[in-house]
Parts: structure tokens; sequence; C-alpha cells
């Protein structure tokens, strides 16, 4: 497995995926406080602030890049649209996620940042297995996942939603390198 020692930056034909930054909070609370957004992921609260989006970062650049990445996804001629990552703490395996701003919703973007995220975490991290979890009444991110090569563990539970407040049924991806 590679060690990783920096955060590195991966274009694409639109997007470039690179570390976060302190001045990206402003944008990513203001995409990221619309409930629709938040309400798809387990750990965001709604309202989603400024504040939340500070310590997000913070969080971010004090990770091992050893052991977990997250990257601002930037959209060309934009700045951050959203954050994809993977989390250290997947119970079988590195856990990605991911949330997108509604702006840019239904244009591909999240298929092309995890496609080129995965392809990394592959030939640069060493990974050959990582997880991820939706919710089930998500289909749009089930499809990203489903596009990007992840496979239906038949495997569904429910998972705590911040935003919502309750658990929300969640079913088991997974991808194989």
């Amino acid at each position: 497995m590679a060690e990783i020692l920096t955060r590195p930056t991966i274009e694409t034909a639109r997007l470039t995926l690179r570390p976060l930054r302190p001045a990206d909070a402003p944008r990513l609370a203001a995409l990221a406080s619309d409930f629709d957004v938040s309400r798809m992921t387990t750990s965001m609260p709604h309202p989603y602030r400024l504040a939340d989006a500070e310590a997000f970062v913070e969080r971010a650049l004090a990770a091992d890049p050893s052991k977990e990445a997250a990257f601002a996804i930037d959209l060309r001629g934009e700045d951050a649209v959203g954050v994809i990552g993977f989390d250290p703490d997947g119970v079988l395996a590195r856990e990605a996620g991911y949330w997108i701003g509604r702006p840019y919703w239904g244009r591909g973007l999240m298929t092309e940042a995890l496609g080129v995220a995965l392809a990394w975490a592959r030939d640069e991290w060493g990974r050959r297995c990582v997880t991820a979890r939706h919710f089930v009444d998500n289909p749009a991110s089930a499809a990203v996942l489903l596009r990007a090569g992840f496979l239906d563990t038949g495997r569904t539970e429910p998972r705590h939603c911040v935003a919502r407040g309750e658990p929300v049924l969640s079913r088991w991806m997974v991808w194989l390198a």
C-alpha cells in the first residue's frame, strides 16, 4: 500500500479535485445550508453554518493524508461546488463520501469526480476496496455509485442523519479495484 505524504490535486476535463483550504468555508457553508443537500449526508447539520464549514476544513487539513483524504471539487471557472473524500473509519475499508451543491445536480459532475477519486485511491493510495453508503431515498446517489463501478451488497441498515434528526435506511455499496 502506497503511503501518501501530500495532498494531491487531480484534474479532469471539467473539474479539479484539490485540497481544501480555509477560504473554501464560506462557499461550502452557502451550498450545504440547503436542507436538500444536508439531509442526504449523515453528519452535516441543518442549518449548515460557516462555523460548521470552518471546523470541517480544519479537521480535513489536520488529518493524516496517509489514512484519509478530502478534496474540494472545483468546477472550471468557479470555486468549490462540493466535497469528496475517503474516511478511515469505514467498517471494511475506506468509505467514500461526497456531496455537491444543488445548482450543480444532474450534470454528471459527481460521477466524474468519484471516478477520478477512485482511480487516484487505487493507483496512488494503493486502495483495492472502498465502501460507500447512500440513503435509500436518494436514488441520485445510488446512480452515481453504480456508474462509478460500485456494487450493491444487498445490505441495508438505519444510519443516523444529523440534519433530519433521525435514523434513515441506508444501503451498503462496495467498489473493488
